[in-house]
């Protein structure tokens, strides 16, 4: 089986497309979840507020009936009507009261909750009302009383057939609700308030109630949509419902069916059911409503005697949540689609950075190979890929010097073994053809180990020839430059990965001026400071939980490059301080050499930048400076203006519980 060869640039490529796609589809799922739990979770909010709203709707119009019952209740000139027993001065009186207010029901018992007028159906009186738990508590302990009520039909053909058959309904198959043994509802919900009639003694005389039938009375939810929702519409629907539900049956509500009437007669979802009129629970969730998915609030309603009898409702589309956060993953995807693309071209030109000079090399030691050994790799970076370049340059020309001195060798053998005899000459000739042949064997695969190893490699082999070479030579100063040069490289790999895998700092109390003191001692006696003058300007410091010995790095590193920026001559002043307002400690350094400029004071800590001269640094010293400073959560700024030196400060953290 073969397979399909794919080249660096490409096998780059798909990684980072893979990478990219993965996390982009890993972000696009979380983020649309979140978007929808999020919008969802403000719109169950503002339901939840809605149904407060509601209640108060729904509360103020049962306070409203119970100050009309108690203020008629008060009235001395119903008080007197009852005391001469004029059962047509009642009538005309409670009739009129009840017209006025829109009552759909008022009427009078006497002490024993007998009736007396009966002001709807005035023919029917004499029944007697005080088996009802409303009229019974006021009958028993006086005042007033205000509750939903649901009211028996018979109740209700007692106070006129219309009333009665407005209450009637007819259940309507409605998804998702529980199943019923009952196909109608024959009795209604009521707002009723009663209040007793007291005579001039406070003596009970009778006990006066009112109130309005629910069902197909739509004042109170349309009330609730216009002051909650204010007719908010969505593609030409209205959004916002309200519903009063008897049991689990709609009464009075503005949800609208699959026709656009109010969906009288259709009942709550089961789970609806079970959690608000079954347990007694509110329900704050989405919930299909008829025909339609809606986040919702429901509350129980309960009745004189505290027990369940119906379910207050508000609620609002789902839809326009779903599709505003749809909307929104869509732009984001599209938006996320485009940043691919565009990633995927800068991959293409970056990754040319990367394979040009690694094509050149391959085509290097394919000449080399031919046996071209004036061949020279083109330099282009001064990255990893531009040192091995380098390096392999170098094992070129090394390559190439030990091929001519092999050659010469030989020409000098070729000259001694002329004295022989022609049969030593032809043996000497093939025993140099056949050293010649192992020498190139040996000196391949030097090229090959150089290839994968160039620093040690021409470290490891730089030594073997210097050792073996004669010091009063040209051969071995020129040996000993590579030696320094390798060596140099040497230190700024190992100068990488110390930045790349700094070692974790060994926490502990620590005198900061004795650390900087231990670092100026290193320097005291080197002839870079002879003409440098040090003004030291120590305060009472604190001690601090850090790594004295990293921390000694760090302010060596910055003297160093004061040093140098003074070019050995110049004044070097060290400050510290405590600044108890960020609760910190500051150590400034500050020379006078010839300052940094405005574009490379933004690289200083970038790893292999440098502005000395080649071969006089690395470009990682501040750079691993810096990861120290870091990893004791502190930092280092610099101020510096060309041509009036420099002020390196390190600012580290304090704690106060330290001694």
């Amino acid at each position: 089986m073969t397979f399909p060869r794919f080249s660096l640039r490409t096998k780059l490529i798909l990684s980072f497309l893979v990478v990219i796609i993965i996390g982009g589809l890993i972000s696009l799922v979380m983020g649309s979840r979140l978007i929808k739990n999020t919008l969802i979770m403000e719109a169950q909010k503002k339901v939840n507020h809605d149904l407060a709203s509601a209640w108060m709707v729904f509360d103020d119009k049962l306070n409203n009936i119970k100050e009309i019952v108690s203020l008629t209740a008060a009235r001395e000139s119903l008080h007197e009507a009852i005391k001469t027993d004029n059962t047509d001065l009642l009538l005309r009186y409670l009739d009129r009261v009840r017209n006025e207010h829109g009552l759909d029901v008022l009427t009078l018992t006497d002490r024993k909750g007998r009736v007396i007028v009966r002001t709807r159906n005035p023919e029917i009186a004499g029944d007697d009302e005080s088996q009802d738990e409303l009229i019974r508590r006021v009958l028993q302990h006086g005042g007033v009383l205000a509750y939903p009520e649901i009211v028996p039909r018979g109740e209700l053909l007692r106070e006129g057939e219309e009333l009665a058959e407005k209450a009637y309904l007819e259940f309507i198959p409605t998804p998702k609700a529980a199943p019923r043994p009952e196909e109608k509802e024959t009795s209604g919900m009521m707002l009723k308030a009663a209040a007793s009639v007291m005579d001039e003694q406070n003596e009970l005389v009778g006990v006066l109630y009112g109130g309005i039938l629910l069902n197909r009375n739509y004042e109170i939810v349309d009330e609730v949509k216009e002051i909650v929702f204010k007719e908010e519409k969505y593609k030409g629907r209205e959004t916002g419902t309200a519903t009063i539900f008897q049991g689990d049956l709609r009464i009075s509500t503005n949800v609208t069916d699959l026709e656009g009437k109010r969906a009288i007669g259709t009942r709550v979802s089961e789970e609806v059911k079970t959690a608000v009129l079954d347990e007694g629970k509110s329900w704050n969730d989405r919930a299909f409503v008829v025909k339609d998915w809606y986040i919702t609030a429901y509350e129980p309603i309960k009745n004189t005697a505290g027990n369940i009898i119906g379910i207050l409702y508000v609620g609002t589309l789902e839809k326009p949540y779903l599709d505003t956060a749809n909307r929104v993953m869509f732009t984001f995807t599209v938006l996320a689609s485009l940043c691919v693309i565009f990633l995927l071209v800068i991959l293409y030109f970056a990754t040319t950075r990367i394979i040009k000079p690694l094509q050149g090399m391959v085509i290097a030691t394919q000449e080399i190979a031919k046996g071209d050994l004036d061949h020279k790799v083109e330099v282009q970076s001064t990255d990893e890929i531009g040192y091995l370049a380098v390096s392999f340059n170098k094992m070129t020309e090394k390559l190439k010097a030990a091929n001519e001195e092999l050659l010469e060798w030989g020409k000098t053998l070729e000259k001694k073994v002329e004295e022989r005899t022609k049969e030593l000459i032809e043996m000497q000739s093939h025993l140099i053809q056949s050293e010649k042949l192992a020498s190139l064997g040996k000196l391949a695969a030097g090229v090959a180990h150089e290839i994968n190893n160039p620093l040690g490699g021409i470290l490891i082999y730089s030594h073997l020839l210097l050792e073996e070479t004669k010091k009063d030579t040209p051969e071995y100063e020129n040996l000993r430059k590579i030696v320094k040069e390798t060596t140099r490289c040497k230190d700024i790999v190992k100068g990488l990965l110390e930045f790349a895998r700094p070692k974790e700092p060994e926490m502990a109390p620590t005198d900061i001026n004795d650390v900087v003191d231990r670092a100026l001692s290193i320097f005291e006696r080197q002839a870079l400071f002879q003409n440098i003058k040090l003004h030291k300007n120590y305060s009472d410091l604190p001690r601090i939980v850090a790594d004295g010995a990293q921390l000694q790095q760090v302010f060596t590193n910055i003297i160093v490059n004061a040093a140098e920026a003074m070019d050995g001559s110049g004044a070097l002043t060290i400050r510290t301080w405590l600044d108890t307002m960020n609760e910190c400690i500051r150590i400034e350094f500050t020379d006078t050499g010839h300052g940094i400029k405005k574009e490379d004071k933004e690289r200083l800590f970038e790893p292999f930048f440098t502005t000395k001269e080649v071969g006089k640094g690395t470009g990682l010293g501040l750079a691993i400076s810096y990861s120290i400073v870091q990893k004791h959560q502190g930092l280092i700024e610099v101020e510096s203006e060309p041509g009036q030196g420099s002020t390196f400060t390190v600012i580290l953290p304090w704690k106060r519980n330290l001694p």
